[in-house]
């Protein structure tokens, strides 16, 4: 019987398997699917299959928000100089080379004053691929500024949070931009600005508890990742179980701490309706 099986040709060839570029498949942490790259680009970087949000760079942010014409950078030329020789595994100053020569940015944040449809905005969008999207004090700064300008200007205000927290290679002088970006958040608010504040995965630690979420409007992405504490560390203070979906979107949603969930691909659009009716 198994002779039937066997190939009585020796000269037959099998095709050998094509060699793939690295990166070109990429699968989904959500669903399992495997997607082709070049799709996620016209899909926002969102899952065919589930809708799972990819990660999505400031370039990116700010090329789906912002109208191609009319960009003036904000500030976006100002470096960390170790304020506190901070020394690791390896050097801050070292670390901060590093990350610049890999991304391209100066620090784990970006700032833009430009247009979308015609109506004026002040775009700051952190960065997580630039250690974390820590806070520290080129972070503080250039929000800090990024919210003088717009109140000069009276412009909207939009702020794209995606952030492990503070940054310890600066010790207390990231702390310090809290109370710094908080303070000039206020003054910007009690002057009639509008601040919309959108959380993306992650917004944790020192940005969560200052600017991100002192939004006149706080939107998050689909299943995002928003607290202070890890739910470890968490979880160990008050040794209990935590609930399921704890600290994402929809669970802070219906608990009444961010204002409305919009998925990537109807951001822009949300935006605009946002201005319209709140700045004009």
């Amino acid at each position: 019987m198994t002779e039937w099986f066997r190939r009585k040709s020796q000269n037959i060839k099998t095709s050998t398997k094509r060699d793939t570029k690295e990166g070109m498949w990429i699968k989904c942490p959500e669903c399992g699917e495997v997607v082709y790259s070049n799709l996620l680009i016209s899909t926002f970087y969102m899952c065919p299959s589930c809708s799972y949000h990819f990660n999505y760079s400031s370039k990116q942010y700010i090329d789906l928000i912002l109208d191609k014409n009319d960009r003036l950078d904000i500030c976006n030329d100002i470096v960390s100089n170790d304020p506190l020789n901070f020394s690791a595994i390896k050097d801050y100053k070292q670390q901060l080379e590093d990350t610049k020569n890999k991304t391209g940015f100066n620090d784990s944040i970006i700032a833009i004053s430009g247009k979308i449809e015609n109506q004026n905005l002040v775009l700051v969008v952190l960065d997580f691929s630039f250690i974390g999207g820590s806070m520290g004090s080129v972070v503080g700064e250039v929000i800090s500024q990024s919210i003088e300008y717009a109140d000069d200007n009276k412009f909207p205000l939009l702020i794209i949070s995606a952030s492990g927290g503070a940054r310890m290679q600066e010790g207390a002088i990231s702390l310090m931009q809290l109370a710094k970006t908080s303070g000039k958040m206020s003054k910007f608010s009690k002057n009639g600005g509008l601040f919309i504040s959108l959380l993306t995965n992650p917004t944790m630690g020192g940005a969560s508890a200052s600017f991100s979420m002192q939004g006149d409007i706080i939107i998050a992405e689909p299943n995002a990742l928003i607290g202070f504490a890890g739910q470890r560390v968490i979880k160990q203070t008050i040794g209990q179980d935590l609930p399921k979906g704890f600290q994402r979107s929809e669970f802070l949603l219906k608990k009444g701490f961010i204002d409305h969930i919009i998925p990537r691909n109807k951001l822009k659009s949300n935006i605009i309706k946002l201005i319209k009716f709140f700045h004009e």
